[in-house]
């Protein structure tokens, strides 16, 4: 069985080039456009891992996160963030308080960004 990925990022055209790539590496992979939204579909269905932009309306990806860590059911799902604001993020609140495996800083390259996500669940999948 594939891994289930949610992406969720407000920019329609990076959501659909991670989709993308993802789905073609075998994820089965769902989106959607804020963290709100996101947060709703976790709570019904909570996915494998969560990409996450940092930046976007409604609810942006640190809340999202916070959200995901208060709760036990979600507690340890692996996060990895996108940002164009890797540089100005308190790494010590990124990956110590909230738990977030990767920063992912936009523009990316869509071969490390598959990269990544493979390592970040080959790493849970050990540790389970």
């Amino acid at each position: 069985m594939s891994h289930r990925i949610l992406v969720c990022d407000d920019e329609s055209h990076i959501t659909l080039a991670v989709s993308m790539k993802l789905t073609r590496a075998g994820f089965q992979v769902t989106t959607a456009s804020d963290g709100q939204a996101a947060w709703e579909i976790i709570q019904r269905d909570p996915p494998d891992l969560l990409l996450t932009d940092c930046q976007m309306p409604r609810l942006d990806g640190i809340g999202l996160c916070r959200l995901i860590r208060q709760h036990e059911t979600t507690r340890h799902l692996p996060i990895l963030m996108l940002t164009a604001k890797g540089y100005e993020l308190d790494a010590e609140m990124i990956h110590g308080k909230l738990g977030i495996a990767e920063l992912i800083v936009k523009p990316f390259s869509p071969r490390e960004l598959l990269q990544t996500v493979e390592n970040t669940l080959a790493g849970q999948a050990v540790s389970a």
